[in-house]
């Protein structure tokens, strides 16, 4: 058995995934998660797969206690993969105060106790939106890229919680980080066990394809037909979540086992290749042979035009790269979705 590690939010749709991930590398997991967004019985679908139950407490992470306590009853705790966070861009258009005080309190409060109870390393779930709208030369866009002034509050929690991370270890605190700055991921679990589970409307691309091509959803708004790309609709970089989680497992072993690393390192998490909305549409539509009802809508307030990334550091850095086909990638989603239906869920 390898390292102990925390995962907050490790219920949700990327730690969860990642969750079994590191079980598989055998890694002991211990997760944390509020429930806020997600569902404890994720942690039976991880069960199920890989055989191993892992360790979950409820308790949200801006409880300085609470957190406190986890680290007292698990002592062996080496790593953290700090996923748990208010995600929803719009809703933090709305509720400012809301995601600073989640995702910047919960942040604050691990880093403060990890050298008190000898965390080593932590992961830090950042995102390209640090990027905004790169300028055409950027594209596709490095991690040397400029960062630019967010374009909700969501996304300058992230900016501002890679700068904490800098800030706390330029002081002297004893842990490595490595800040993942992840494009769009999408999919479930080839088993359809785990995936994404969105609450209410989804905010997201693929399950609200899904969600439309169940008879959930009337219809698809692909918003915005007049930006300056070739088919006319926003480009993404769409990464499997299987491979974003491999990514997590590989970012673990460099913090906690390569000690003459960089204390603080940041790498992008994609395929290095945009889709465009349009494309993925399509493509959902060809892969799975299922057709969906979709129309044109004006542009959505917020919306970057194009991103993708430049993955070249974290596959020679890292050795990790995203190598599941885009198809596969689509039929793994509608796969969970009729999943859902199945057991009445969805």
């Amino acid at each position: 058995m390898k390292q102990t590690i925390l995962v907050t939010g490790g219920t949700g749709f990327i730690g969860s995934h990642t969750t079994v991930e590191l079980q598989n590398a055998g890694y002991k997991v211990v997760i944390v998660d509020n429930l806020s967004n997600s569902n404890a019985n994720v942690v039976d679908g991880i069960e199920k797969i890989t055989g191993i139950r892992p360790d979950f407490i409820q308790a949200d992470c801006c409880d300085f206690d609470a957190m406190e306590n986890i680290f007292r009853k698990y002592p062996d705790i080496e790593g953290i993969i700090h996923f748990a966070a208010s995600k929803a861009v719009g809703e933090s258009v709305e509720k400012p105060l809301k995601y600073y005080r989640n995702n910047l309190v919960s942040l604050i409060n691990l880093l403060e106790l990890m050298p008190k109870y000898d965390v080593k390393g932590i992961i830090f779930s950042s995102s390209c939106t640090v990027y905004g709208q790169p300028a055409p030369e950027y594209l596709p866009v490095t991690e040397d890229a400029p960062v630019q002034k967010a374009m909700s509050p969501y996304g300058n929690t992230k900016q501002i919680n890679e700068e904490i991370i800098h800030d706390y270890v330029h002081s002297g605190a004893p842990i490595k980080a490595i800040l993942l700055r992840y494009f769009n991921p999408i999919g479930a679990h080839p088993s359809a066990l785990i995936g994404e589970l969105p609450n209410g409307v989804p905010m997201n691309l693929i399950p609200f394809v899904t969600q439309t091509a169940i008879g959930i959803r009337e219809q698809l708004k692909i918003f915005g037909n007049d930006y300056n790309t070739p088919d006319k609709t926003c480009i993404r970089d769409y990464i499997y979540v299987v491979d974003l989680a491999k990514a997590h497992v590989k970012a673990m072993e460099r913090v906690l086992d390569k000690p003459e690393t960089d204390p603080v390192e940041v790498f992008n998490v994609g395929t290095g290749k945009g889709l465009s909305t349009l494309e993925v549409v399509e493509g959902f539509e060809k892969a799975t042979g299922v057709k969906v009802n979709w129309t044109y809508a004006p542009r959505r307030e917020g919306d970057i035009e194009q991103v993708w990334g430049n993955v070249d550091k974290a596959n020679k850095v890292l050795g990790w790269k995203a190598e599941t086909p885009t198809e596969e990638v689509l039929r793994s989603a509608w796969k969970w979705q009729q999943k859902l239906r199945e057991d009445g869920i969805q």
